[in-house]
């Protein structure tokens, strides 16, 4: 048989240059082998694609199991914020094209309660701040804001000036105590404007105007003062007296910018004047900022002593706060006065001195807010104050939602306790019947002060 090599697509095998025929047995055979590798051939080729085929089907299966696993492990954490916002909007929009006012469902307005809403509902201390609360915060926490320099108290249904501060636009305006505004930029003002009304009209920003009118009791006259606004500096630390024979009081009504320096020099000036122990009183202080109550502990402690830390969600957020004072701290018998309405930095005082025994402690168990808050800058002047770590004393002990418990305990009524506030804040009101004339109640017996003066007498005569 003549054959020749063909050129085929097929690997290896006996080609023919022409057509096999069945009448041969050695064709038959030929063509069977031949049919037989070409099926070999075919099947490799097969189970390569199959191959490759399920290596694909297999790779796509991965991935979508590891898309899946990094959505349960958060590693695609926009995924869920942009599930949720999606779910926010929706319903936003829903309420926009639905509620029957539709003054009351704009997108801003919705929005600003939405926020108000996610926010609060955090904790007690977690605030959204539209620009005018944030502005009043920020001036709390300043120590300063734009005013006439008076206190007022309502009296007889009056508001009625209690004491023009020292240097302020309304003491240098002849403004006394015990004058009454009657208006405000011609506008009336009685008993039935509220508090917040009268000290907004009276604020401002500084070197504006304002025209006050005031009634004076004392002749019946009425006159109109214009005043030019200044920037007025919180008092935080008042009362500095010395009380009980050489005791210092000291009373703490709020931990801004400026307390810890106030606080330094009514201490000195006592220190000055020969006093071998100190009352501190913090009935009623909120609170503040946490690096003014650092300030005001740190006569009580050496350099590098710690006096508070605060602890945020991860274990690398802790943060110390250690004393930076030169020189020996203050010896000398230490009493600090709390009550119900003690909290947050004035808890700090409390709880930092209270646990080195650098003080006594007398008076309620204080409130219990031991949460630091953050202030985060918003758009058009808006903020967003959020709880992020907590406050711990030097001991370890978490103030929040426990306070700090007194040495001593002397508690009162709750209508004591608001009584007493004010016979606190008044303390140049000394006639009894000018007293029962301007609060309506007579002096009480500050029965909280007595016991911290009976234990600094103890402790002064344990010493000797």
């Amino acid at each position: 048989m003549n054959s020749a090599k063909l050129t085929t697509g097929l690997p290896p095998a006996r080609r023919h240059s022409a057509p096999i025929t069945a009448g041969s047995e050695e064709d038959a055979l030929e063509a069977f082998i031949y049919n037989r590798q070409r099926m070999h051939t075919l099947a490799a080729m097969f189970k390569r694609i199959l191959i490759l085929t399920g290596a694909a089907l297999l790779g796509f299966g991965a991935c979508l199991g590891a898309l899946r696993m990094a959505g349960a492990w958060s590693l695609f954490p926009s995924r869920d914020l942009n599930r949720s916002s999606d779910y926010v909007r929706e319903v936003l929009q829903i309420v926009h094209e639905n509620y029957v006012d539709p003054a009351a469902s704009g997108y801003d307005a919705l929005a600003r309660l939405s926020i108000h809403g996610m926010v609060e509902s955090l904790d007690p201390h977690s605030q959204y701040m539209e620009s005018k609360d944030n502005q009043e915060l920020e001036e709390d926490l300043d120590g300063e804001y734009g005013g006439i320099g008076i206190e007022l108290e309502m009296r007889r249904g009056t508001y009625t000036v209690t004491a023009p501060l020292a240097g302020s636009p309304g003491e240098r305006a002849g403004i006394r105590l015990g004058d009454e505004i009657a208006s405000i930029d011609g506008r009336i003002v009685n008993g039935t404007v509220p508090m917040d009304a009268v000290v907004d009209r009276l604020r401002g920003k500084p070197h504006t105007h304002v025209r006050v009118g005031i009634h004076r009791p004392g002749d019946g006259s009425r006159f109109e003062v214009d005043l030019v606004r200044d920037v007025i500096k919180i008092e935080s630390v008042r009362g500095a007296r010395i009380i009980d024979g050489a005791v210092g009081y000291i009373q703490i009504r709020e931990f801004s910018d400026h307390t810890g320096e106030q606080f330094d020099d009514a201490l000195n000036g006592l220190l000055k004047k020969g006093i071998d122990g100190l009352v501190i009183d913090l009935r009623n202080n909120p609170g503040g900022l946490l690096d003014a109550a650092v300030e005001v502990s740190e006569p009580f402690f050496r350099k590098g002593e710690l006096i508070v830390y605060t602890q945020g969600r991860q274990a690398a957020d802790r943060e110390n706060y250690y004393s930076e004072t030169e020189g020996d701290p203050l010896k000398m018998p230490v009493a600090i006065l709390i009550n119900q309405d003690t909290a947050s930095a004035a808890e700090i005082v409390t709880g930092a001195l209270k646990d080195t025994g650098r003080a006594v402690i007398v008076g309620e168990r204080s409130y219990g807010k031991g949460s630091v808050q953050s202030i985060f800058k918003l758009k058009n002047g808006e903020g967003l104050r959020l709880t992020t770590a907590h406050y711990f004393t030097p001991n370890g002990t978490m103030i929040n939602g426990k306070g700090v418990s007194p040495h001593v305990e002397v508690v009162l009524s709750p209508e004591d306790d608001r009584r007493l506030e004010r016979q606190i804040s008044r303390p140049e009101v000394t006639d009894t019947a000018d007293f029962m004339e301007r609060f309506g109640f007579r002096p009480l017996e500050d029965r909280q002060l007595d016991a911290a003066l009976d234990v600094l007498r103890a402790v002064r005569l344990f010493d000797k």
